[in-house]
C-alpha cells in the first residue's frame, strides 16, 4: 500500500521539470523570430521605401521644371516672337524661299531701327501683305544708287551681304527719306520690289525684326550670325 504512495512524487516531478522547458524554448523561438522580423523591417525600410520616395520627388521636380519651361517658351513665342514664312528670293542669300524664321515684335519699343536691320513690315501699297527687307536709309538721310553702289549722304555704304551676282548696276535717286520713314531694299537687288519702287516705309508699318531661322534645319541659327559668316 505504501509503494504507490512512494511513486507519486516521482510521477509528479516529471511534469514539473518539463513544464518550464517548454516556455523557455518557445520564448527563445519568439525572440529569434522577432529579431528577424525587426531586422527585415529595418533592412526593407532602408533599401526600398526611401529610394522610391526620393525618385518620386525627383520626377515631381523635373515635371514641374519642364512645365514651367514650356510655359515660358509659349509666353515668349506668343508675346515676343512670331514665326513667319519667307516667300520669294528678294533676301537671298540670307533668306531663301519658303524659309521659316522668328521675328522679334517688341525690339523696336526699346531700341531704334538701325541701318542693316532686316525688318518685316506691312506693304505700303497693300496692308494685307507683309514684306521683309533690309534698312538702308534712316529718316532725314539722302539715298542714292550709282551703278549698284549705295550712297547715303554722299558716302558709299559697304554691303558685304549683297553678292556680286545679285547686284543691280542701275542708278537711282538721290531721294531724301522723310521723317519717321526708312528706305528699305532686298539683298537680291535685281529681283527685289523695295523702296526704289514703292518709296520709303513709315515706322508705324514696321512691326518686327528678323532674328532667328528655324527651318530648313541646315539654316537653323541666328540671322546675325549668318550675316557675319557672309561678311
Amino acid at each position: 500500500m505504501e509503494r504507490p504512495d512512494e511513486k507519486q512524487p516521482a510521477a509528479s516531478k516529471s511534469p514539473e521539470t518539463m513544464a518550464p522547458a517548454l516556455p523557455s524554448v518557445a520564448t527563445a523561438g519568439q525572440t529569434t523570430a522577432n529579431l528577424r522580423t525587426e531586422r527585415s523591417d529595418a533592412t526593407g525600410g532602408a533599401e526600398h521605401p526611401l529610394p522610391l520616395h526620393s525618385l518620386r520627388n525627383e520626377i515631381r521636380v523635373w515635371t514641374r521644371d519642364l512645365l514651367i519651361a514650356i510655359g515660358l517658351a509659349l509666353v515668349i513665342i506668343v508675346f515676343l516672337y512670331q514665326p513667319v514664312k519667307v516667300e520669294g528670293t528678294s533676301m537671298a542669300p540670307l533668306l531663301s524661299d519658303q524659309e521659316r524664321i522668328f521675328i522679334n515684335k517688341f525690339v523696336y519699343r526699346f531700341e531704334p531701327i538701325q541701318r542693316g536691320d532686316v525688318v518685316v513690315f506691312w506693304y505700303p501699297l497693300d496692308h494685307s501683305k507683309s514684306f521683309i527687307k533690309r534698312v538702308v536709309g534712316l529718316p532725314g538721310e539722302s539715298v542714292e544708287i550709282r551703278q549698284g553702289a549705295v550712297y547715303v549722304d554722299g558716302k558709299v555704304v559697304r554691303e558685304p551681304y549683297v553678292p556680286p551676282q545679285y547686284e543691280d548696276l542701275s542708278d537711282f535717286g538721290p531721294v531724301r527719306v522723310p521723317p519717321d520713314n526708312y528706305f528699305v531694299m532686298g539683298d537680291h537687288r535685281i529681283s527685289s520690289n523695295d523702296s526704289r519702287v514703292f518709296g520709303p516705309v513709315a515706322s508705324r508699318f514696321i512691326y518686327g525684326r528678323a532674328v532667328f531661322a528655324y527651318w530648313p534645319v541646315d539654316h537653323f541659327g541666328s540671322l546675325s550670325t549668318m550675316e557675319a559668316d557672309t561678311k
